[in-house]
């Protein structure tokens, strides 16, 4: 099989980014998965490891002093090499703010043709055809690249499965990049208070929209959300009312999720809003409305006052939990 790039993003520790997973997943249903890592200093032996069981055959580390300071072109000017060395067939990035950027800046270098936000790939006559989640998630469409390589972004959360394991062989290049770019001057790292996985990449979300009424009454998401284990969203009208901070919004102008788990309270469900958590494995609303539309996408609905029923439901899950 011919082979596929995957762009692994590296955190200030050393981790990789928790959508490794998937990318490597969704390279190996069209091809043989070539992790693709820049870093200013060795690649840690447990982390060629990880990459080993995620299902990453090949892995070039790409080594730059200046990774850390130089905004993105190390992983641009890494994958460009690496397209080249390993003749590769397709380029895999996630759909980050970081991963879009670097997708269109390649895409412009290489002669390709970009591909946004896909939810799933697969091989027809030797061709990538990428599915897309469209119109709120009312229909499925795909997508190709006609003529140039294809650099491809793949929607946080859309990828189920892994690649199964592999011993990786590695090699290390050095990155060159020309003298105009951008650099980091000055940088902090704001601390998160909250211990709540992080609202894109959550397993299980717990949403909140206007029905709750008020700033206060949203304290009952949040409830809910930590007897799961669960990131808080929210609907936009949740947000425009103040309940909650922009950066919970979930919707076609906020974050896109797909978790195993969505639960939405008193969430109406309106079209923008299915739009960022249609693509969820599981969907369960408690809505006072009987005729809202999210019962429409729900797997699981309750029609009842969430006042009422959501401290039930907390108070039945810590019971479970001893």
């Amino acid at each position: 099989m011919s082979n596929v790039l995957v762009s692994i993003a590296l955190s200030p520790e050393g981790e990789i980014s928790p959508s490794s997973r998937e990318l490597i997943a969704a390279a190996s249903r069209v091809g043989t998965p070539v992790a693709v890592l820049v870093t200013s200093r060795p690649l840690r032996g447990d982390v060629v490891a990880e990459l080993g069981l995620l299902g990453a055959e090949y892995i070039l580390a790409a080594h730059c002093d200046d990774a850390e300071t130089l905004l993105l072109t190390p992983q641009v000017e890494a994958l460009c090499s690496a397209v080249q060395q390993f003749q590769a067939s397709a380029v895999i990035l996630a759909c980050s703010a970081d991963g879009r950027e670097v997708a269109a800046r390649l895409a412009v270098r290489t002669r390709g043709g970009l591909i946004a936000d896909a939810v799933d790939l697969r091989l027809s006559d030797g061709r990538i055809l990428a599915t897309h989640s469209v119109f709120g998630g009312s229909y499925l469409a795909e997508s190709t690249v006609e003529d140039g390589l294809p650099v491809i972004t793949i929607r946080q959360g859309s990828i189920e499965d892994s690649a199964g394991p592999v011993t990786p062989e590695m090699s290390v290049a050095e990155v060159c990049f020309g003298r105009s770019t951008s650099a980091v001057v000055e940088s902090s790292r704001a601390m998160s208070a909250s211990p709540r996985p992080e609202l894109r990449t959550a397993e299980r979300v717990v949403s909140g929209g206007r029905g709750l009424g008020s700033k206060e009454n949203f304290a009952l998401v949040e409830q809910l959300a930590d007897a799961l284990g669960a990131a808080v969203g929210a609907s936009r009208a949740a947000v425009d009312a103040g309940f909650v901070t922009r950066g919970a919004q979930v919707g076609q102008t906020g974050v896109s999720v797909a978790p195993n788990l969505y639960v939405a309270l008193g969430i109406s469900g309106a079209i923008q809003h299915r739009a960022g958590m249609q693509t969820a494995k599981t969907i369960v609303a408690i809505n006072s409305d009987p005729n809202a539309p999210i019962f429409d996408v729900a797997d699981f609905g309750v029609v009842g006052d969430v006042f009422t029923v959501v401290p039930e439901l907390i108070e039945a899950i810590r019971s479970r939990r001893g």
